[in-house]
């Protein structure tokens, strides 16, 4: 895979601001302000030149070859271990001959060496208990390439096989051209699948940001005609320049003694040496002189953005205490005028979707400060005036101390959380901040010293520091406005300039200080009393019952320090609605984003901004589910939350309206894409066209009202059964005092009750006679092939479920070993299986790929013949252990952590087949054979109830991009 972009840059790329219904995007990195530049030495650690500490619990070191090193040993969970090897060199790094190499080189690092042939180094890993893709993978970006392991064991065997592969990737590989012309096929695959709006959009961005740099001609997924024609030797060359060991680091952290790991390290790499001439460092461009400009695109299947940007020449100078305290100060600048964005947003009449301000270095090639904003297409007038004000009410008059102080509290609620469980961090979370520090020289240091330095940072902080670091943030070329629109503006970059210059006009006046407001949801009566307390010994879990009917399940554990989460299931969630009707699943977000009855959302983060909480919220198949995670001392604050918002949501209208107004453009976005039209389509597909898994229309969501979701879910959250599951860093004593407090009080709630059997039945598709056509207005040359069998649900008989998900893991091994290393076709062959604990009878198993369209025939007559195969003679043992290992691998790293139980516990006191469920999970998958798995392709494979899908281009879409051809 293509590593997502860091920081800002990322931010922008993905254009996810704090829009309804998606993922935020992560913090970015603000801007450093830096003197010298500065390059680490062969060997040499950042913190060799810092005040910093670094982190005492991590061993640093280096080979006589230049190469680096750092170890840590991480006792929790046991037996497990993360790896990675990371290159300083990317797509930057290439030469106009090689673009899309080095992607292409990672490929080909799974693809033969000198002690690996070709197409064993996957089987090794899966023999061993690593799954391809989620414990075996690579990533390439601009400026490093990483390798990563996660070991499920650190037994000799495996940790001496995963660095003899690291060993091989690093400085043996054979880069065989047959090997090469094969892979191709997967290169371009991938190349075809990341050519999606969002990625157009961000080589218009970069092009109109950096004219002239090195960055917008050097995407790592590169030039389709290099991808096709590129001999084996360029990439030899590239091999050679850049993988050398003096810009190699190793990261190995687990269960393991250090001093013996350290040892391995240096027998196995020490030999390792350069091969030929370095690679020069390539010049990278320089900042252009701007002056106020625009650009505008327009992108039919993208909703409408704009990023105004200021953009200013970058230096880099070693990470010191007062390089941090810098970035520190100038990000809660950020902090406030984001939670000003996000005020905007929640407004009655929002101008904006949403907006956020960010600033970060562009692989050392510029300082970008950027404030970004999502719009509907007919308001972008109204969208780019609100944030230009905004940005200039905050550069103008500043931050005030009250704005200033809470997100001082948030930021430090958020670096004691970490403190408290840093001991019980994954070996995976580990390597990945220590890896994360790599490309930009910054010293790995501890969460209690960045706590210590954060307060030494804020004691004494007054408003108008913020305030002046917030202005110079904002300094720099431009502002550039870069205006992303699914349809054309009349005039273009005129009329856009146009709109900023009036918007500049207008007077802005000093932001209002907010009302004092206190939480409100402290008490919910008198605390409810415990009618029935059982022990579930074997599994370490605790039930409770309450005098109301309120079910608590309780796990303590030791997985996570500080660590709890909470999940709520109300009443029967899908189970609950009409067979004929749409839920209304896909406004859920309307429902917190509403808050509660006495306090807006926006009052509730900040009178709660010192406390750590979590709230999400989802119609699940047999509950209405509200979930948070905290740390132990917040425990009462996240149980206040989650049942205000089960006895009194507030149901505000505008956030159900920001939703809607998001939804406008959002059938365009997914048909501009494959996979966005199976993602949109498919749910409701193979539940036989059930509205309850159908999305809606653009007339449905248009036509939508707040009122239709209320009646979906409000009668339900005051009157159903409840049952609230808790797991983590808690007593059990802990846990029922907190829900006794708050669920245990509300009125009394009655005991679950059996389904109708009426509501259970859904059916999974019949066979067609010809596949189901879908159509994408996306690339051409894209398409998705889909084919699935129905099974059966998962109670009807658990043991041949578990073997048909490991004839599940049978066939995924086959489409890999077919598709992608056979012949070389597609970059994401995939299977999935699901068998039902809530819909009778129903389940499925199912391949899907992305090729070309005229390769769909070819992908369902391969996905037949496997399954004739798999049904015709039993697999080899060896094929059934690299199926079987790594499952069961995931299993025993799943349980040990908090999220696996709490997922597993939910229904456990109503159902007791559920305990047996996990008890069984890992003795059931331990016992299937080989002739389970034939069986089981008999049983459900059969070529009469294959039901096929494809998603291919539309007609006027292909026969357009012919002619432009």
């Amino acid at each position: 895979m293509i590593r997502p972009l860091r920081a800002g840059l990322a931010l922008a790329a993905a254009l996810s601001l704090s829009l309804p219904a998606f993922a935020q995007a992560p913090a970015a990195r603000p801007a450093t302000a830096q003197a010298q530049p500065f390059r680490l030495a062969p060997g040499e650690w950042p913190q060799s030149k810092s005040d910093l500490k670094a982190d005492a619990d991590i061993r640093f070191g280096a080979l006589p070859n230049g190469m680096r090193y750092a170890i840590r040993r991480q006792t929790i969970p046991p037996k497990q271990a993360a790896i990675r090897l990371w290159f300083d060199t990317g797509s930057l790094m290439e030469t106009d001959a090689q673009q899309g190499l080095a992607h292409f080189l990672e490929h080909m690092a799974f693809n033969g060496s000198k002690g690996v042939k070709e197409g064993e180094m996957i089987k090794i890993l899966e023999r061993l208990g690593l799954a391809f893709g989620a414990d075996t993978n690579a990533s390439t970006g601009f400026d490093e390439t990483i390798y990563k392991l996660d070991l499920p064991r650190t037994d000799d065997e495996t940790v001496d096989t995963s660095l003899m592969l690291m060993r091989e990737a690093a400085g043996e590989l054979t880069i065989d051209q047959a090997a090469v012309d094969r892979e191709r096929g997967i290169v371009l695959s991938e190349e075809r699948a990341r050519d999606t709006p969002g990625y157009r959009l961000l080589k218009e961005r970069l092009a109109f940001l950096m004219p002239g740099q090195r960055v917008p001609t050097r995407y790592p997924i590169g030039e389709v005609e290099v991808l096709k024609t590129a001999p084996a030797g360029q990439l030899r060359d590239y091999y050679q320049r850049w993988y050398r060991p003096e810009r190699a680091v190793l990261v190995v952290v687990g269960d393991f003694d250090v001093a013996a790991m350290e040892a391995k390290i240096r027998a196995r790499f020490s030999d390792w040496k350069a091969d030929g001439p370095a690679g020069v460092e390539p010049d990278l461009g320089a900042v252009r002189p701007r002056r106020t400009e625009a650009k505008v695109v327009v992108e039919p299947g993208a909703p409408l953005s704009m990023q105004v940007s200021w953009v200013k020449p970058p230096e880099k100078r070693p990470d010191t205490a007062a390089t941090r305290r810098r970035d520190l100060v100038e990000r809660l600048g950020f902090s406030v005028l984001n939670r000003r964005f996000s005020a905007l947003a929640r407004a009655a009449d929002p101008p904006f979707i949403a907006a956020g301000a960010y600033a970060g270095d562009t692989f050392d090639s510029q300082e970008t400060t950027t404030v970004a904003v999502n719009a509907e297409p007919s308001r972008w007038r109204q969208a780019l005036a609100a944030v230009e004000r905004e940005q200039r009410r905050a550069v103008q008059f500043g931050v005030r101390q009250d704005e200033l102080d809470r997100e001082i509290e948030e930021m430090r609620a958020l670096l004691k959380a970490a403190v408290a469980g840093a001991a019980t961090r994954r070996p995976a979370d580990l390597a990945g901040e220590i890896v994360g520090a790599l490309g930009d020289d910054l010293v790995v240091t501890s969460p209690a010293e960045d706590l210590a330095l954060f307060e030494a940072a804020v004691k004494d902080l007054k408003a108008a520091e913020v305030s002046a670091a917030l202005k110079r943030a904002f300094e720099g070329g431009g502002p550039l406005v870069f205006v992303a629109t699914p349809q054309p503006i009349e005039g273009a970059e005129t009329t856009v300039l146009a709109a900023l210059e009036a918007s500049r006009q207008v007077a802005v006046t000093p932001p209002a200080a907010p009302a004092q407001i206190a939480w409100p949801y402290e008490t919910f009566g008198a605390p409810g009393k415990v009618a029935e307390r059982r022990e579930v010994a074997d599994l370490g879990t605790t039930f409770v019952r309450f005098e109301n009917g309120v079910r608590l399940s309780v796990k303590p554990t030791t997985f996570r320090d500080d660590e709890v989460l909470v999940r709520v299931n109300v009443g029967d969630g899908m189970l609950d609605l009409p067979k004929d009707r749409q839920s209304m699943s896909w406004a859920g977000s309307a429902f917190l984003e509403g808050g509660l009855k006495k306090i807006s959302n926006e009052d509730m983060e900040r009178v709660l901004a010192s406390k750590v909480y979590g709230t999400s919220f989802s119609i699940g198949d047999d509950a209405f589910v509200l979930s948070g995670g905290t740390r132990t001392d917040d425990l009462p604050t996240q149980l206040q939350v989650l049942a205000a918002y089960v006895s009194e949501p507030g149901w505000r209208a505008e956030a159900f309206q920001r939703l809607k107004a998001a939804g406008r453009t959002i059938h365009d976005q997914y048909e501009a894409t494959t996979s966005g039209v199976l993602q949109r389509d498919l749910g409701g597909l193979l539940h036989s066209g059930d509205p309850r898994w159908t999305f809606p229309t653009r007339e449905e969501i248009a036509g939508a009202e707040l009122q239709q979701l209320q009646a979906q879910i409000a009668p339900h959250l005051a009157n159903d059964p409840i049952e609230v599951v808790i797991v983590g860093d808690v007593t059990v004593d802990q846990a029922i005092e907190t829900v006794a407090a708050t669920f245990g009080a509300l009125p009394k709630r009655p005991d679950p009750k059996p389904v109708p059997d009426a509501q259970r039945q859904v059916r999974f598709p019949a066979a067609p006679k010809d596949p189901v056509v879908l159509t994408h207005k996306g690339r051409a040359d894209q398409a998705i092939g889909y084919i699935g069998w129905p099974t059966t649900d998962f109670w009807e008989n658990p043991q041949r479920a578990r073997e048909t998900a490991v004839l599940g893991e049978v066939m995924r091994l086959r489409l890999m070993e077919e598709l992608r290393e056979t012949q070389g076709s597609t970059y994401s062959p995939s299977l999935s299986y699901n068998h039902s604990l809530v819909w009778t009878g129903w389940g499925y198993i199912a391949a899907s790929v992305e090729v070309p369209p005229e390769k769909l025939s070819e992908f369902f007559a391969d996905v037949q013949k496997i399954a004739a195969d798999l049904k015709a003679k039993p697999i080899s043992e060896d094929e059934l252990a690299r199926a079987k290992k790594p499952r069961l691998e995931g299993f025993q790293r799943a349980r040990v952590t908090n999220q696996y139980w709490l997922g597993q516990l939910g229904g456990g006191q109503a159902d007791p087949r559920r305990l047996d469920m996990i008890r069984e999970l890992i003795p059931g998958t331990e016992k299937v054979t080989a002739a389970d798995v034939q069986r089981a392709a008999q049983t459900f494979l059969r070529e009469e109830r294959a039901y096929r899908l494809m998603v291919r281009p539309r007609p006027q879409v292909a026969s357009t991009a012919a002619a432009t051809k």
